[in-house]
This record gives C-alpha cells, structure tokens and sequence, in this order.
C-alpha cells in the first residue's frame, strides 16, 4: 500500500472510532447498557459507509475488514469505562468534525474510483459522513442532524463538492483531498465558534396560517 493509500485508510478507521464514539455518548445520555453502548457506536461508526458502499455497488467495507467494528467497540468501551464530561464532549465535538470532513472526501473519492459520475459522488460523500449520524439520532431520540440549524450536512457537501470539481479540474487527488477536507473542516468550525447557520425559509408555515 503507498503513502496516500495508508493516509486514508488511517482517516478512515480514525473517523469510524470518532462516530462510534459519538455513538456511545447517545447512549450514554439516555443511559443505556454496555451491549446498546456497542450497538449505537457500530451503526454509527459504519452506517454512513454501509450505504454508500449498497449504493454504488462496492463490497461493504467492514464485511472483510472487521477490524472498523473493533475501532467502532473499542471507542464505545473507551467511554463507557472512562465516562465523558462537559470538556469530553466538547473534545468530541470537534473531532467529530475533522471525521466529518475527511469521510466526505474518502466517500467521494471511492465513489469516483467505482466509476460514479461526479455529482453522484458528491452524494455519496456526504452520506458517507452523516447518515451514521442521522441513524444515531433517530435511535437515540434526539433531533436529527438534518433538523439542526446548524451546518452539518452542509459541511460535509462543501468539502465532497470542493473535491470532486477539483478532481474534475485536473488537480492532484492528495492537494483535492486536503483542500476538500480543509472547506468541510472550516465550514463546520464556523457553525461550532460562530453558529454559522443557513437562512430558514422566509415565509410562514402552514401550521402558522389562520384555520
């Protein structure tokens, strides 16, 4: 394996151990027990990537490589034996965000080695870096990240657009892929310190109307 091939697949067993960590931590707010703890890191941990890998017609990369689940289990242990406070979650929080913006990148860029056309990629990497996340909140019962003002979602389609168009552009796919997770990164680092948030629509809801 070279250089680059390495560098992604550590960003990739690290992102899956931060999900899954995350994964955990819904857990533990509602106080769950250790099997659930393991259960919500794993779907967490892979879920994103499970998707995409169904979508465009890859082997699931975890089936063949159990070695994700483990990175996903052991985050979940991680914070079941060591707990995590106010500091922790902050911590998290931004870990989170640079799994974030490196699975956007990873999942378009596996999307584009498949064969995918571009915008389809740009899908798959933002799937890749936030359906975990989606089906973690709807487990744990919490607002779904698709619900939050704040830019989630659409950090992770800045950095997947920004790379794939360089790609398209002719740019080498290590200064894309820095430059994509860079725009995913500082996008969602905006929401986190500024509560960057997108415009909600202007006009009134159809429950606000007279009956």
């Amino acid at each position: 394996m070279d250089l680059l091939g390495q560098v992604l697949s550590g960003l990739d067993y690290a992102a899956v151990g931060v999900f899954g960590a995350t994964g955990a931590l819904a857990a533990a707010r509602r106080k769950h027990d250790i099997v659930t703890f393991g259960f919500f890191a794993a779907v967490t941990g892979v879920g994103g990537g499970t998707l995409r890998d169904l979508l465009i017609g890859a082997p699931v990369f975890w089936v063949h490589r159990p070695a994700y689940l483990v990175a996903a289990l052991v985050a979940a242990l991680a914070i079941w034996i060591f707990g995590w406070g106010r500091r922790g979650e902050r911590v998290l929080t931004w870990l989170d965000a640079v799994g974030m913006a490196a699975y956007a990148v990873v999942g378009a860029l596996k999307a584009l080695s498949m064969g995918v056309p571009p915008f389809a990629a740009i899908v798959m990497g933002v799937l890749t870096s936030t359906f975990g996340g989606i089906i973690r909140d709807v487990l744990a019962e919490e607002p779904s990240v698709l619900l939050r003002r704040e830019l989630y979602v659409t950090a992770a389609l800045v950095g997947a657009s920004g790379f794939v168009l360089l790609q398209m552009a002719g740019v080498g796919i290590v200064a894309a892929g820095l430059a994509g997770f860079a725009l995913a990164f500082a996008t969602r680092a905006g929401a986190i310190v500024f509560r960057w948030t997108l415009p909600g629509f202007p006009g009134r809801a159809p429950s606000d109307e007279a009956p």
